[in-house]
């Protein structure tokens, strides 16, 4: 329970959910319903697909490449360092509407780099990095599963949230998840600090 938990934590201020709603909004403005509809669930299905493929094949590429986990720990959290100062400063790039109309928003940018993008990449391979038990790998996908869920269910319900939070309450909520995201990120920097140090005596 604490592995799914720690694991559902850090995936869902990483992808933040409750702060794709106005980016969601935004991309299917003039669309029907049902279009976005559509669009939410093919959204979370490819955010999805891209976690687990990650998730699986995290590992072989490490080994290939020879990077040893204290590395990819420093650099993830330096990435996700990254990611929670856009979420506290709000500078994050939107397309514009000549990209919007060139791809399927659910596939770009919605499914990969927004929800799935570097920082809940680079987290997955991290908590596959520390499975030791066959029950971590269910922790773990059901964390995966279920912050897709969450993703999907904020797009399905994007005016009605939208509506309840404010813009104000959704900028909120996007502070606070940035917050939190920069303290997992200087516990990685430090924790791949201390293997490094640990490696040199």
């Amino acid at each position: 329970m604490t592995f799914f938990l720690q694991a559902f934590v850090t995936l869902f201020v990483i992808i933040d959910p409750p702060g794709i709603v106005p980016l969601f909004l935004g991309l299917t403005r003039g669309r029907s319903v049902r279009t976005r509809r559509r669009l939410a669930w093919q959204a979370a299905v490819v955010a999805f697909s891209v976690i687990v493929a990650f998730a699986l094949f995290g590992r072989v590429i490490l080994n290939y490449t020879q990077v040893q986990l204290a590395a990819l720990e420093g650099a993830g959290g330096l990435l996700l360092l990254l990611v929670s100062l856009q979420l506290l400063t709000g500078k994050t790039e939107e397309p514009t509407s000549s990209e919007r109309a060139k791809t399927n928003v659910a596939f770009v940018p919605l499914g990969t780099p927004l929800l799935a993008g570097p920082g809940a990449i680079v987290a997955t391979m991290l908590y596959v990095q520390r499975i030791h038990h066959p029950l971590n790998v269910v922790a773990l996908a059901l964390a995966i599963a279920g912050v897709a869920v969450a993703a999907w269910l904020s797009m399905r319900f994007a005016e009605v949230i939208h509506r309840v939070l404010t813009d104000n309450g959704v900028e909120l909520l996007t502070r606070i998840a940035g917050l939190l995201l920069s303290a997992i990120a200087v516990q990685l920097v430090a924790e791949s600090a201390l293997a490094f140090a640990a490696q040199a005596k």
